[in-house]
């Protein structure tokens, strides 16, 4: 079992800027991509960054440029450093890992959500 606590959503004015953390505990040793994803009321959640054990990182069109995912692997925690923010990243923000590979072990986990509101 994996659990997943994010941390750092708050209300932040457009343009500004804004660090989320996720926390892992249990089976670390299992996790090979941790994603955010976020979800705005009444919205199908999507996927915002991605990064791999290897450091490989992907991001959404919507947030590349502005959005970056980074790892410390000695405090099991996934960042999320957003700046230039719009009030379009109003949003429930999710942290979610993935064990294992598509071709053996493929688990996902999720947290609870973090609350970003951008907002003059």
């Amino acid at each position: 079992q994996v659990q997943l606590v994010e941390s750092g959503g708050v209300l932040v004015q457009p343009g500004g800027s804004l660090r989320l953390s996720c926390v892992a505990s249990g089976s670390i040793f299992r996790i090979t991509v941790m994603n955010w994803s976020r979800q705005a009321p009444g919205s199908q959640r999507g996927m915002v960054a991605g990064i791999t054990s290897r450091d490989l990182t992907n991001y959404a069109d919507s947030v590349k440029g502005r959005f970056t995912i980074s790892r410390d692997s000695a405090k099991n925690t996934v960042y999320l450093q957003m700046n230039s923010l719009k009030p379009e990243d109003t949003a429930v923000y999710y942290c979610n890992a993935l064990t294992g590979s598509p071709q053996s072990d493929r688990v996902e986990y999720w947290g609870k959500g973090t609350l970003v509101t951008v907002s003059s």
